[in-house]
């Protein structure tokens, strides 16, 4: 036995380093340029300006949370604010990307702001225990308390800034943000903006306040909504103004003393709340519009409340926005923006106005389409962008068989297309079937609201997925244009490539781990035997 030892130096040593080998190359996959660019992606993905919607729950035919939030991944929403901290909806947004702000209603305002534990257990309730599988990135903090409930002024630092501390104790203040809505009206004298000022009334709870939101990296957030001012102003503010229209010059809206041009009210809104800020020595907070938005229908005093005009402003602004623009003061930063709103409230009190400004009707059907081409994916129901459904990534097989049958039977689906020999049988598998049968039923179906959902098991798509000569029931639509679509697609957008790039370094690392433990198994075995 002893010259059994040195019988194997050599095969050990070369085993050894084939074992340690394999640990390498793992430990370097895990720091491959692919994972290093979703970190980086991560991190951005909040810097960068967005559209997000504001959900009222004022609706006599509210879907249930999960229906709600499945909804919203079809719509391609992806930043939400709350009036409330529903534990519902936010249990059903859990494993979602959609981002939520939260919200601290008026009537508790009271009894947060008089006390730190009970500031401590609403943060616990309504935060830790749903972050981070809820992304939960903010916490307004009442809503225009300053101008709807001036009793309460006084209690909206302390409650804020007791709300902060136990966010603080959570360890979660870097990543949760906390401020306050405010109404337009605590600006006064708007335009010009360079003119404008905080109502010197409100200033002893203004100025701590956005000293606070300064040291803490918290944007101010304000309502502003330009129908109101062309309503307030008309034959002084133009239409096309508050519109976002294409102006000629000579309508373009100047500061006299800036010389700055406006060509639309909430440029001129947003710059009137930093020319405030400055005034009062605040210079580094950023403004998030917390509201905006066109009601659809008004009574006969609003005869500027419809549908066309609704659907203008909100394209436009979500096309504003999306530019990256900003302001003609701050032309570097853009401020984000929350539609109001997602659903159209039938249940608020009258004018009829106020049950009209949601994008879609309680039962999710839009009152109106946008028109955002070239915006990219946000909000499916963009009349402008041909739309695909397709089976989602990283969904059950077995539920998106179930899916992929029912749409080729109940469904009545045309799905002769992915029978065996036909153009879409090849890749034989059941997202590639699933995706094809999908887009058959959405476009039989007009591409209606909800007919491509499928239990979750489908998404709305702007990319067209068909390949080869398999044409997608979307494509055939598309007269004289087909064959130049599934060219086009055929090149992959880098955020394609990135998608393909992770899957395949996620397979090489899993090939890689197997590997790694069959040897470790190998090496055990025949340790004895080397030693």
């Amino acid at each position: 036995m002893a010259d059994s030892k040195l019988n194997f130096p050599i095969p050990t040593f070369f085993f050894l380093f084939f074992v340690f080998t394999e640990l390498s190359t793992l430990s370097q996959a895990k720091s491959s340029p692919v994972v290093t660019e979703i970190k980086r992606q991560k991190q951005n993905e909040d810097s960068e300006p967005f559209v997000g919607v504001n959900i009222g729950t004022d609706v006599s035919n509210l879907q249930s949370p999960s229906d709600l939030v499945s909804f919203l991944q079809v719509q391609k929403i992806t930043h939400i604010r709350l009036y409330d901290a529903d534990p519902d909806i936010l249990k059903a947004l859990s494993r979602t990307k959609i981002r939520v702000i939260i919200s601290v209603p008026n009537n508790q305002l009271l009894a947060i702001g008089s006390s730190n534990t009970t500031a401590a257990s609403w943060i616990g309730r309504n935060v830790v225990a749903y972050y981070p599988d809820t992304l939960i990135t903010a916490i307004s903090v009442g809503d225009e308390v300053l101008t709807t409930v001036p009793s309460s002024a006084p209690l909206l630092l302390p409650a804020v800034e007791s709300l902060y501390s136990a966010l603080v104790a959570a360890n979660l203040h870097t990543q949760i943000k906390i401020s306050t809505p405010h109404a337009a009206s605590i600006i006064l004298d708007p335009f010009p903006p360079s003119q404008a000022f905080f109502n010197e009334s409100l200033t002893s709870v203004i100025l701590p306040l956005l000293q606070f939101l300064s040291k803490s990296g918290s944007p101010l957030m304000m309502n502003l909504y330009p129908y109101y001012v062309f309503m307030q102003n008309k034959g002084v503010v133009p239409l096309d103004n508050s519109l976002f229209k294409p102006l000629t010059p000579s309508k373009e809206m100047v500061d006299p003393n800036t010389l700055l041009h406006y060509t639309n009210v909430l440029d001129a809104m947003i710059d009137a709340a930093y020319f405030s800020m400055k005034n009062l020595n605040v210079t580094d907070v950023v403004v998030l519009v917390t509201e905006t938005g066109w009601p659809s229908k008004g009574d006969s005093k609003e005869p500027y409340a419809t549908i066309d005009n609704a659907d203008t402003y909100n394209s436009n602004l979500i096309k504003h926005v999306l530019d990256r623009s900003g302001t003609p003061l701050h032309p570097e930063t853009t401020s984000s923006v929350y539609v109001y709103e997602l659903l159209n409230e039938d249940l608020r009190s009258p004018p009829v106005s106020e049950a009209n400004w949601g994008l879609f009707y309680g039962n999710s059907t839009p009152v109106y389409l946008l028109h955002v081409s070239g915006s990219g994916t946000f909000l499916a129901n963009d009349s402008t962008n041909q739309t695909y459904c397709i089976a989602m990534d990283g969904v059950d097989f077995k539920t998106l068989q179930t899916a992929l049958d029912w749409a080729c039977g109940p469904g009545r689906a045309n799905c002769s297309e992915i029978q065996p020999g036909e153009n879409c049988y090849q890749p034989n598998n059941v997202k590639n079937h699933a995706s094809y049968a999908f887009d058959s039923y959405y476009q039989k179906e007009g591409r209606a609201a909800g007919s491509c959902d499928f239990k979750g098991m489908a998404m709305i798509t702007t990319t067209d997925p068909s390949h080869g000569s398999c044409i997608f029931p979307g494509s055939k639509k598309i007269s004289n244009k087909t064959k130049q679509l599934v060219n086009t697609t055929q090149t992959s957008s880098a955020a394609e490539r990135l998608r393909f790039n992770t899957f395949r370094s996620i397979r090489i690392s899993a090939i890689g781990n197997v590997l790694h433990i069959f040897m470790a198994l190998v090496f055990s075995i025949l340790i004895p035997f080397l030693l």
